[in-house]
């Protein structure tokens, strides 16, 4: 009976799917959105939003209270390696729905493959427990499924729908489902020990799922825009088979063999004459004259013509003048920008991809535990991060945080963490920067950035973030209510305290920093800051310009966001090994900046949601107001007030030439950035090097935080964290005394 009742209800789910309109591709595409609406796009309109949003709240609800107790429980019994061992068993049970659809779609490549892999696994691996096919034979698994089968085959998707227990599907998807239910072996044997062994498969395969719905749910303003998102990309991804291995190994060797710096548009740019590693292994400053110095000055094609350059014997004879120098070359506008520290064999691509390089910042141990994430008994350095919450404001959200502190050292030093824009306390550079922090004796605090949706919604209603000083007075009154709550909770009095911040963060950090300098409330003993954007109105200019590049390509946009987004999942899916061996992101210019305009873009989207879904109550209406707004509408809109007037009184109030003052005259900070950074410019790292001094370090590769995960910054960064050490010393001693180490340290660059 049961298996009658199976195949009527995949009967009419076939006519259902063959009465559906066709919708051709360019039909999904907005003619209203000055920015890509990335569900319109890839799932058409959503045409039950309202039963959908309904279903969707009560599964995360159902999700919450119940069905997330038990897999914790299953996670808490089980160690991580029986849960890969059980997922592996399950997984290969599954092989008849992937050889069908492989089959169906004329993969015969896939069939073998596969098969291969069932035959090996099932025997050598013991039931798919372990993945000999892999391994030994170095056969790659595939995810194949009905639906891709369906999709193949011209099968529209049809609307999507949020069914109970189901966060996004469709017609088409619940078609394939249940014919997988159906191909799946295990279905048809109902003895009571196989039926809960069926159950303990469901669970197990199930938990794995927690950690991505935990993030939806504390990530971002709208879980349920996200989830559409989610679903329609990743869905996408796989109909196209963009998931495969070869995809990304493909773009990972045609990156290394490219010599240009952008794998499909090329564009012209002026080179230094020289090679940097050829010219490391010829040059031993202890052994060239004066003379020799002088020809071996590196001097781009522009500084030829110009003269301007500084030669690397000028700074050598200089001593201890060359400070006064360098900073003087830079009052002559036609100057050319110099590094302080060079990163070798860094095999810059450009900008926007080099700063993508930021996926690549990890650590050991941040993430390492027999134990799966979800599980009670997970005492990895990421889960044994504590959260806790302070009201900020009467009548709003309390603002929550994440701290660590050091075991009976109730005096330690404190670090507190600003991450860059639209980041929460559950940014992934925020625990490794903890981590740093704490392997070096410090309690850490982990906040979220100002320019965020939480911390507007812990805020006055009429606070808008986004002017450098105004949040960084709210994140004082927050810090201090911090304070106030972990001494009383843990007695904790620390004996001094750290902010770093990174990007706008960083830039947050050092108003924090000026005010404090000027009516210290805080106690704070340093400030660390990394890539500040200089110019905060000029840096959403050009975050502006990356997002509207979307519209370059807009004929097969689908196509080129999901396969930048699979490549960006296969890379964040290898071990902490690959990752370091890789030399050049698998990335064209064209594709980092949608996957940029992307994520820059959801950042504003969650913190406008925010604001305005009290005064937009259809949120159709919200969202077509959201996908028309830019960086530079927010400022418009909700940051011109009595003091700043125009765009014009930002662009000074929101730059650090407004704490100039500060930047001149105080010692209790460094600041790291790279002369490559896209939110900035040559002119802006100059003036901003006027005011520092050697308070700045800049590095000549690595553009937008694109250097976190090099050794060269890491060191560094570990020198800033000894809090005896000074914030930085004299340019002149800095770069003398690693001559003879690295052979190299100035290079100069075109404005």
């Amino acid at each position: 009976m049961d298996k009658i009742k199976r195949i009527l209800f995949l009967t009419l789910f076939l006519c259902g799917l063959s009465v559906l309109e066709k919708v051709s591709a360019q039909e999904y595409i907005n003619p209203n959105s000055r920015y890509p609406d990335y569900v319109y796009e890839y799932i058409g309109e959503d045409k039950y939003e309202k039963f959908n949003r309904r279903i969707f709240n009560f599964n995360s609800v159902l999700n919450r209270y119940a069905i997330r107790p038990v897999h914790i429980l299953w996670a808490s019994i089980m160690p991580k390696y029986g849960m890969d061992r059980i997922r592996g068993v399950a997984t290969n049970i599954e092989y008849p729905s992937r050889l069908l659809s492989s089959l169906i779609q004329k993969d015969f490549e896939t069939s073998k493959n596969e098969t291969i892999r069932f035959i090996t696994n099932t025997t050598i691996g013991l039931g798919g427990m372990y993945d000999p096919a892999k391994s030994l034979f170095n056969i790659e698994p595939t995810s194949e499924n009905m639906e891709q089968a369906f999709s193949k085959c011209k099968i529209n998707q049809g609307t999507y729908i949020v069914l109970p227990l189901i966060n996004g599907t469709s017609p088409r998807g619940i078609l394939g489902k249940g014919l997988d239910a159906a191909l799946n072996p295990s279905c048809y044997i109902a003895t009571p020990v196989l039926a809960i062994v069926k159950a303990g498969l469901l669970v197990n395969k199930t938990s794995y799922m927690q950690p991505i719905y935990q993030m939806i749910e504390s990530n971002y303003a709208d879980p349920y825009d996200i989830a559409r998102k989610l679903y329609g990309v990743e869905n996408y991804i796989k109909c196209h088979n963009f998931d495969r291995k070869d995809v990304l190994l493909n773009a990972l060797k045609e990156a290394e063999d490219s010599d240009s710096d952008d794998l499909i548009e090329k564009t012209p740019k002026e080179e230094p004459e020289f090679v940097k590693n050829d010219f490391e292994n010829e040059l031993n400053i202890e052994k060239l004259s004066d003379v020799e110095l002088e020809e071996k000055t590196i001097l781009t094609k522009a500084d030829k013509k110009t003269k301007k350059g500084l030669s690397i014997s000028e700074i050598v004879q200089a001593g201890e003048k060359a400070d006064e120098l360098i900073l003087n070359s830079y009052n002559d506008i036609n100057s050319k920008l110099m590094a302080d520290e060079l990163i070798f064999d860094y095999n810059s691509q450009n900008p926007v991809t080099d700063s993508m390089r930021t996926a690549l910042f990890d650590l050991p141990g941040v993430d390492e535990s027999v134990w799966a994430e979800i599980s009670l008994w997970n005492r990895s350095f990421a889960n044994r991060i504590k959260m806790a919450s302070v009201k900020v404001t009467p009548d709003r959200d309390n603002y929550k945080y994440r701290f660590i502190l050091q075991s009976g050292r109730k005096n330690s030093p404190l670090a507190i963490i600003f991450p860059s824009i639209g980041e929460g306390i559950m940014s992934s550079h925020s625990v490794i920067l903890a981590k740093m922090f704490y392997d070096e004796g410090y309690s850490v605090l982990i906040l979220g950035s100002a320019f965020q949706w939480e911390f507007a919604k812990s805020m006055p209603t009429e606070y808008h973030p986004g002017i450098p000083s105004q949040d960084a007075e709210y994140l004082r009154i927050l810090i201090g209510k911090i304070f106030e709550d972990i001494q009383h909770n843990y007695k904790y009095e620390f004996d001094k305290k750290v902010i770093i911040g990174t990007s706008f963060g960083a830039i947050t950090a050092l108003f924090v920093a000026d005010k404090e300098n000027r009516d210290n409330t805080l106690n704070i003993s340093k400030y660390i800051s990394i890539c500040p954007p200089i110019e905060l109105i000029y840096a959403m200019e050009q975050v502006d310009k990356i997002t509207d590049d979307w519209n370059k390509n807009p004929d097969n946009l689908k196509e080129r966001v999901a396969m930048t987004a699979a490549k960006i999942i296969q890379i964040f899916e290898m071990n902490e090994k690959e990752r370091k061996s890789i030399e050049k992101l698998p990335f064209s210019e064209y594709e980092a900046k949608l996957i940029t305009g992307f994520v820059m873009h959801q950042k504003l989207s969650d913190l406008v949601y925010t604001i305005e879904q009290e005064n937009i109550k259809d949120k159709k209406d919200l969202y077509m107001q959201i996908n028309n707004m830019s960086y530079q509408n927010y400022a418009e809109k909700y940051l011109l007030n009595d003091e700043n007037k125009t765009i014009k009184d930002l662009e000074y109030n929101a730059s650090l030439h407004s704490i100039s003052d500060y930047l001149k005259n105080s010692s209790n900070y460094i600041i790291f950035h790279s002369i490559n950074d896209y939110l900035t410019n040559s002119q802006q790292l100059k003036k901003l090097k006027l005011y520092t001094g050697a308070k700045s370090v800049y590095y000549d590769n690595g553009s937008h935080l694109g250097f976190l995960y090099r050794k060269e910054f890491q060191q560094e960064l570990k020198k800033a964290i000894d809090l005896e050490n000074l914030p930085a010393k004299k340019i002149s001693e800095r770069n003398l005394d690693k001559i003879p180490e690295q052979k190299l340290i100035m290079t100069y660059h075109t404005p």
